[in-house]
């Protein structure tokens, strides 16, 4: 039980510190290596055509944004 309540300590410690660092600098916290756009890749799968699922998802989304667009009040 001791080292549960050292180790929920330590670890409530580095939440603690991490809000802390997001209340001062207003800055969201990111990774260090810029991810997979500094290696040149703009999206998971590099594949030149999107399967047939990713199709689907895309005409749904175009679909949605029309709809949204064609109804908006302001």
């Amino acid at each position: 039980m001791q080292i549960f309540l050292i180790t929920f300590g330590v670890f409530l410690l580095v939440v603690v510190g991490m809000a802390i660092g997001y209340i001062f600098q207003k800055k969201s916290i990111s990774g260090s290596c810029g991810g997979l756009g500094t290696i040149g890749i703009e999206k998971e799968c590099d594949c030149p055509e999107p399967c047939d699922n990713r199709k689907q998802k895309m005409a749904k989304e175009e679909a949605r944004r029309k709809m949204l667009e064609e109804h908006r009040i302001i």
